[in-house]
């Protein structure tokens, strides 16, 4: 079993995103990762937030979850950053809420099995410790970077950051926001990731989006 795509899905969680949103300015990464969670199916949505970020992202994969029936937690690193997260969200007037887990985003990822979608903020120092950790779904999952455009990450490739021998189906980067990078992820056999057999020999796009040069890498 793995992830399929629903248009509808992703059209409904989309509109529903834009009228929770609007009195949010720039609030396109809401809507687009509301619609492609949505879209995805998604039944464990997991994201990081620091402290005085904006919200916007937050409600929007509320919606997703309110929508698909999944299960949302957000990861805070501190019990302020707990109460600040949970007033402004309080505040939007949004139902259900997500779980809040506080703590380490490294440390609480890697106790969460089985999430199929994973949104971290890349402002966050150690964000690709956290997609190094992350224990997906055996029907697969969608990561997504956040703010990707400010990592302090120098030549960032899902294949470096993630376990060895998980097997990314395909990724790409999305001008939405300071910068959308976004993976899927293929489905796992039993929990455990999908070691290749042999070196790779697919070739890798790479796009500096400082030059907007592209480069051509084979693995």
């Amino acid at each position: 079993m793995k992830l399929v795509w629903s248009p509808e899905s992703a059209l409904k969680s989309y509109l529903d995103t834009v009228k929770s949103c609007e009195k949010f300015k720039d609030s396109g990464v809401a809507e687009f990762l509301s619609a492609m969670a949505a879209g995805w199916d998604a039944k464990f949505i997991v994201e990081t937030w620091s402290y005085g970020g904006p919200i916007a992202a937050s409600v929007g994969l509320a919606v997703a979850a309110r929508n698909t029936g999944a299960r949302h937690v957000c990861i805070v690193s501190d019990e302020r950053s707990r109460l600040h997260y949970t007033k402004a969200l309080a505040d939007t007037g949004l139902s259900p809420p997500p779980e809040v887990v506080t703590g380490e985003p490294e440390a609480a990822v890697a106790r969460l099995v089985g999430l199929d979608f994973l949104v971290v903020d890349c402002k966050h120092r150690n964000f690709a410790r956290v997609l190094r950790v992350t224990k997906v779904s055996t029907r697969g999952a969608v990561l997504a970077c956040k703010n990707a455009c400010q990592r302090n990450f120098s030549g960032f490739r899902w294949n470096w950051v993630l376990e060895r021998g998980t097997r990314v189906v395909r990724s790409v980067f999305l001008p939405v926001g300071k910068g959308l990078d976004m993976a899927y992820i293929g489905s796992r056999s039993s929990g455990a990731a999908i070691a290749t057999k042999g070196p790779s020999r697919r070739w890798i796009k790479h796009i500096d989006h400082q030059s907007g040069e592209e480069h051509l890498f084979r693995e």
